[in-house]
């Protein structure tokens, strides 16, 4: 199901790091792709809580902690540039979605 959100529907994701060239775009699609399925996600699951969006993004983090290896893979790596692209994608998401949420608790499983 493609996202539906007006805002997310058109929404540059990880904008900086698309626009680095010490990103492949291999990895920074691999990565879009998760931010994609969390806006999904969000819109199938429908949390009511922050606990419940916590729950989601948190499960994403993860997937991203997962992407390391691949970053690494293709001579990157998710540093302070892509850290600090992922976190703000992950607050717009959250403000998108109508969440006054911690940005550091949306990302509170990261390991990068």
């Amino acid at each position: 199901m493609p996202i539906a959100n007006a805002e997310m529907k058109t929404y540059p994701f990880l904008q900086s790091m698309t626009a680095d060239s010490y990103f492949p775009s291999v990895c920074v699609d691999k990565t879009k792709q998760v931010l994609v399925a969390l806006c999904e996600r969000i819109e199938r699951e429908r949390p009511t809580d922050l606990d419940g969006l916590y729950r989601l993004t948190h499960a994403a983090t993860e997937e991203i902690n997962g992407l390391q290896g691949f970053f690494e893979e293709h001579g990157s790596e998710i540093e302070t540039g892509a850290r600090e692209a992922i976190a703000e994608d992950f607050a717009r998401i959250a403000k998108a979605y109508g969440f006054d949420a911690d940005s550091e608790e949306l990302i509170a499983t990261r390991e990068w």
